[in-house]
C-alpha cells in the first residue's frame, strides 16, 4: 500500500513538535498534509538518506541541489510556511537530540531508516564547498571562498542581473509601476551612494569589492571621478576591464585583483563598499574598518551597504546558515546593525547616517528569480542544474526573508573626521551633496 507520505508527514510532526504547514508527495506517489498548500515533492530515498547522515539544514540542502526534493506550487509560499514555522516557534523548538529522547519519535526514526533503504549516505552534490570547522578569513580563504561565489561564469551572472551587473540591493521608487525596471533602480542605488559620498571631478574613489564594474564606472562616468575597484575574483575582474575600455574610462578606471588589505595608495577622498563587507567574517571586522579608516584622507566618507541580521539575546549562540555556508558563500557571515555600527566608530569613523532599505532587497531578489526562471534553460546550460538550483533556492529564500524581517540591509555612512572636527557633512540630515 503506498503510504510513504503518510509515514513522512507523521515523523516531521514528532520532529518538529507540530504539523508541517505544507504538503508532502513521496515517490510512491503517496500525498499527506494540508489541501491546496504547496507540495514538498520526495522524489526518491536517498532524499531520506542525505536526512538522516546529515540531519537538518545541511542534508535538506543537498537533497534539494541533488534534485532530490523539490517544490510544487509557489516556491515564495512555500518557503514562508516552512521558514515560519521554525521561526515563529523559535526557542520552543525541539532540536533533534530533544526529540530522540520521545520513544515515538525514536520509533519514527528507525521506521524512517527502513524506508529509506541503503545505509550509505549518498555523496554530497559537487556545488558543496568544503568549509573549514572555523572561519579564519585569511588572504588564501577568502580568494577560495570569492572565487566559489563569483567565478562561475559571467554569462550565468547576466541572466541573472541583467544589464547592470548590480549585484546588490536596487533602490526602487515605484515598482508595481509597469515603467518600474531593474535596471533604473540600480542606477538609482548607484547615484544614491555617490551622492551619499559627495563625489566631485577630481577626487580619488576606492571601490571595494567592485563586482562587474558598474559603480565605478557610474561614478567616473557621472560623477567625473577617478577610481581603483578591488576584487579577488579574476572573471569579475576581466570583465569589468572589459566595460571600461568599452566606456572609454581607462584614462580614470583601474580595476586591480586585489585584498582590500593590501591596498597601499591611499589616501582616497571616499570609499564605497557595497555588498562586500559579508565576506568579511565577525573576527576580521575591526581590521576591515581600521583598513578603510586607514585608506581615506581626514574628512573622507565611507558607504558601507551590508546585510545584517536580527541579533540574539545569546549572540555567542550564533551559528552560520548551513545552506549558504556551504553552497552560497563560504564563510559568508552576518550580524547586527548595531555591532556593524560600533566596529566602525571603534575604529574611528563617525556615524552619520543609517538607512534601511529592507524592503528594496526583496524587491530585488524577486525581480531576480524571475530573471532566473524566464531564462532557465540557458542557466543549466552554462552552470549545471545543481548550481541553478542554489540559486533559485538561496535567492527567494532570501527575498522572504527581508520580506519578513529576518534579515535586513543597510547602508552606513561614516566619515574620518578631521582634529578639526569638521565633518564636511550637510547640516540637515539626507540632503546629500
Amino acid at each position: 500500500m503506498a503510504d510513504a507520505a503518510q509515514r513522512l508527514q507523521g515523523l516531521f510532526a514528532q520532529l518538529l513538535g507540530a504539523p508541517p504547514p505544507v504538503r508532502v508527495r513521496a515517490w510512491d506517489g503517496s500525498q499527506a498534509g494540508p489541501p491546496g498548500a504547496p507540495t514538498l515533492v520526495v522524489r526518491n530515498r536517498r532524499a531520506l538518506r542525505r536526512l538522516l547522515w546529515k540531519p537538518g539544514e545541511l542534508g535538506l540542502a543537498r537533497a534539494w541541489v541533488a534534485g532530490d526534493l523539490d517544490i510544487e506550487g509557489d516556491l515564495y509560499t512555500a518557503l514562508d510556511l516552512l521558514a515560519g514555522d521554525i521561526w515563529e516557534r523559535g526557542e520552543d523548538a525541539r532540536t533533534l537530540t530533544q526529540a530522540l529522547r520521545d520513544p515515538e519519535v525514536r520509533s519514527a526514526v528507525r521506521g524512517l531508516i527502513k524506508l529509506a533503504g541503503s545505509p550509505l549516505p549518498p555523496a554530497p552534490p559537487p556545488e558543496e564547498a568544503r568549509s573549514p570547522r572555523r572561519h579564519l578569513h585569511t588572504k588564501r580563504s577568502d580568494r577560495r571562498a570569492i572565487s566559489h561565489h563569483y567565478d562561475v561564469g559571467n554569462d550565468f551572472y547576466e541572466i541573472v542581473l541583467g544589464p547592470s551587473m548590480v549585484y546588490s540591493c536596487a533602490y526602487w521608487e515605484s515598482p508595481d509601476s509597469p515603467d518600474a525596471t531593474l535596471e533604473q533602480a540600480q542606477h538609482d542605488k548607484l547615484e544614491l551612494v555617490c551622492r551619499k559620498l559627495g563625489l566631485k571631478p577630481g577626487q580619488r574613489l576606492l571601490d571595494v569589492g567592485c563586482g562587474w564594474g558598474s559603480m565605478a564606472i557610474h561614478a567616473a562616468r557621472e560623477h567625473g571621478v577617478g577610481v581603483v575597484g578591488v576584487t579577488l575574483s579574476q572573471e569579475q575582474a576581466a570583465y569589468a576591464r572589459k566595460r571600461v575600455a568599452e566606456e572609454g574610462l581607462t584614462d580614470r578606471i583601474e580595476i586591480r585583483v586585489q585584498d582590500y588589505r593590501d591596498v597601499r595608495d591611499g589616501p582616497y577622498d571616499a570609499i564605497s563598499s557595497i555588498g562586500m563587507a559579508e565576506h568579511v567574517g565577525a573576527e576580521r571586522y575591526l581590521e576591515y574598518a581600521d583598513a578603510l579608516y586607514d585608506l581615506l584622507k581626514p574628512g573622507g566618507r565611507l558607504l558601507n551597504h551590508q546585510i545584517a541580521r536580527r541579533p540574539q539575546r545569546d549572540e555567542t549562540t550564533y551559528e552560520v546558515d548551513a545552506f549558504i555556508d556551504s553552497y552560497v558563500f563560504p564563510g559568508g557571515e552576518l550580524q547586527p546593525i548595531g555591532i556593524t555600527v560600533t566596529q566602525l566608530e571603534r575604529a574611528g569613523f563617525e556615524v552619520r547616517d543609517v538607512e534601511s532599505i529592507r524592503e528594496h532587497y526583496a524587491l530585488t531578489l524577486r525581480r531576480w528569480v524571475a530573471r532566473l526562471e524566464a531564462d532557465w534553460k540557458a542557466a543549466v546550460q552554462l552552470t549545471g542544474p545543481g548550481r541553478a538550483r542554489v540559486w533559485r533556492l538561496y535567492m527567494a529564500a532570501c527575498a522572504v526573508a527581508f520580506e519578513r524581517n529576518r534579515i535586513g540591509v543597510n547602508q552606513v555612512l561614516a566619515v574620518r573626521a578631521p582634529e578639526s572636527g569638521e565633518s564636511g557633512m550637510p547640516l540637515r540630515a539626507r540632503t546629500w551633496n
